[in-house]
């Protein structure tokens, strides 16, 4: 499929996310504007406050932005999932240029013209409205103009907090292998969001600059034009967004809703939109906050942002409960169910019929000529080889770090970390020579990779099973209904057939979901 064919079969999708893109940039950049510039100007009376300020904001600005998402979400008012999280981070990494600026430019004035000012009688407050804050605007909006691009960057990773936006595509396309089409539509928007934001605000900057007052009035009228462009686009989306608010508000008045999370992979988006299906289908409202990154889910869940989300238990049992892998099934199951209630208040579904453990995964090329079975007939040939890991494989405690100790492996270099979805790519391409994948990647059968017996069963067991709030149970009694019908519902060659249906064959989720649901009768 050439790329103008994917803009025609999704431009609805499209212009709906490039419209949230430009309402998390515009709102965010407003209101760092309206926080910073008055910050700035305070800053140039209060010499002691300066530093510290500046400060604050150059180390709020240096946060990965994972990570301050991780950090917002418990929060109340400010955080949670979805846009306003998104928008209170952005605003926080805008708001460094913007104050910073101000303060430049405001005592960068040469002192003599304020000299002047004194003389001719004019009050602190003459001074900056009219001497000091024209002469700096130039400065001043060189600091928006830089904001704002650093939004519409940083808004990419919106998507990562169920906030929507360019970064669905990007993250889609990550995940989907050689599906460049995604990555352009949402990379390729997203720069020219930047280019425009920095073109515009360049214009209006040089209309405030000392050099362009003798320049022709037709620079001058563009300028406005521009501005107003900027206002009606803002006041637009802003209107939009209080809109689809009070709407979505309206509509669910008097009705029982439920918000369901997934993580920022096929299957768990999958395993998530089989219970809104089949709790849409028995009549209640289901808000879907999907494809959240890192531990956002479990952050959101203990928070009570979201009400559902579908885990595995070994990753429950080692990285959300830190306790050390092991081998047994049930009481890996058994432990995690008493923790989850004692500590988060969350219930554990019995497992749903599958697991999904770490799969280390070689090139069927390169398991055939070698005769590979196991991970122990792979460790003499690993010093010749490179490996790629994900985050999360190289960071968990049962991760590389054990896995390379109970296998003796010693590669040729360091492993590389990158995305999970990535490494499939690496592998595929000869970047790489070995990668931990998921045992139910539907992609794995697809690019000819062949999976490596864990044949000193290292890996803890990793069933899938939904955790939930207690108190969404008791609120919402046909949750308990919805996930009795999924107990041992679903097999591993069923889940690799649905992630290969989204990954491989290019199906919506949604339309997968409903085709697994009408064979399996529910």
């Amino acid at each position: 499929m050439t790329f103008w064919t994917f803009l025609r079969q999704n431009w609805n999708e499209m212009l709906t996310l490039v419209h949230q893109h430009l309402n998390l940039v515009l709102i965010s950049t407003s209101i760092a504007v309206v926080i910073g510039i008055p910050t700035g100007i305070l800053l140039t009376r209060k010499q002691a406050l300066r530093n510290p300020v500046l400060g604050i904001a150059n180390v709020m600005q240096t946060i990965p932005s994972l990570a301050l998402f991780g950090f917002l979400i418990p929060l109340p008012f400010i955080g949670g999932i979805g846009a306003r999280t998104a928008i209170v981070a952005l605003v926080l990494y805008a708001l460094l240029p913007i104050i910073r600026n101000t303060v430049t430019g405001i005592l960068g004035v040469d002192r003599n013209v304020r000299e002047a000012a004194v003389a001719m009688g004019m009050t602190d407050r003459q001074i900056l409205w009219q001497v000091e804050l024209p002469l700096a605007m130039s400065v001043i909006l060189t600091g928006v103009r830089v904001a704002m691009v650093i939004c519409v960057g940083v808004a990419t990773i919106a998507s990562a907090v169920g906030a929507g936006g360019l970064g669905v595509y990007i993250f889609r396309g990550l995940r989907d292998v050689g599906n460049t089409n995604l990555l352009l539509a949402g990379a390729l928007p997203a720069a020219l969001m930047a280019l425009m934001a920095d073109f515009s605000l360049g214009l209006l900057e040089q209309h405030f600059s000392v050099e362009a007052k003798t320049e022709k009035k037709r620079a001058s009228i563009l300028n406005k034009i521009v501005l107003a462009v900027i206002a009606l686009v803002l006041v637009g989306g802003a209107y939009g967004t209080w809109r689809a608010a009070r709407s979505r508000t309206q509509s669910l008045a008097g009705r029982a809703r439920v918000v369901l999370g997934s993580k920022d992979f096929t299957e768990s988006v999958l395993l998530a939109e089989i219970v809104a299906q089949l709790l849409e289908v028995r009549g209640l409202t289901v808000e879907r906050q999907f494809e959240l990154g890192g531990n956002l889910p479990h952050d959101a869940l203990v928070a009570g942002r979201i009400d559902l989300y579908p885990e595995y238990t070994g990753t429950a049992y080692t990285a959300i409960l830190h306790n050390p892998p092991i081998n047994d099934p049930r009481a890996v199951y058994e432990q995690v169910k008493r923790e989850y209630a004692e500590k988060f208040n969350v219930e554990v579904s019995p497992p749903l019929g599958f697991e999904n453990t770490f799969a280390i995964l070689v090139r069927g090329t390169e398991a055939r000529r070698l005769k590979l079975k196991t991970i122990s007939d792979a460790v003499s040939h690993a010093r010749r080889w490179r490996a790629g890991f994900g985050q999360d494989f190289m960071s968990r405690a049962d991760g590389y770090s054990g896995f390379s100790k109970a296998y003796g492996l010693k590669f040729a270099e360091q492993p590389r970390e990158m995305d999970l979805s990535l490494t499939y790519i690496a592998l595929a391409s000869n970047k790489v020579d070995l990668i931990a994948g998921n045992s139910t990647e539907g992609r794995i059968a697809a690019m000819d990779l062949v999976q490596l017996e864990d044949d000193r069963h290292y890996f803890p067991p990793y069933e899938a099973v939904y955790l939930m709030r207690k108190d969404s149970l008791a609120r919402v009694p046909l949750l308990r209904e919805v996930l009795a019908k999924l107990v041992d519902a679903i097999t591993t060659e069923e889940m690799r057939g649905l992630n290969y249906e989204v990954d491989s064959n290019k199906r919506g989720s949604s339309e997968v979901v409903r085709a697994w649901i009408k064979r399996k009768g529910f």
